[in-house]
């Protein structure tokens, strides 16, 4: 899907100052909200945006003041996944 926003040319400009990729940063504005609104998972958070771990859209997150949806359930599936590799 082709998303398109129609933004007056003088702020185009002066968003297109401050950020290289201005498309870019749209996304990731719409990644952030989507994911801050349970529109989208972590995952699919992951997906959207072209990365390849867990761990880069948890640092993206991060840097986006987004506190991570992680509760008691996914801490007790984590810690069942880290003792079956340990085989215990």
């Amino acid at each position: 899907m082709t998303v398109s926003i129609d933004i007056p040319d003088d702020l185009e400009r002066r968003l297109r100052d401050g950020w290289a990729d201005l498309p870019r940063r749209a996304l990731e504005a719409v990644a952030i909200e989507a994911y801050r609104t349970q529109a989208l998972t972590t995952a699919e958070v992951g997906r959207l945006l072209g990365f390849e771990s867990r761990w880069e859209v948890e640092a993206f997150l991060s840097r986006g003041r987004v506190p991570l949806d992680y509760g008691e359930a996914d801490l007790a599936k984590d810690v069942a996944s880290i003792r079956t590799a340990r085989g215990r």
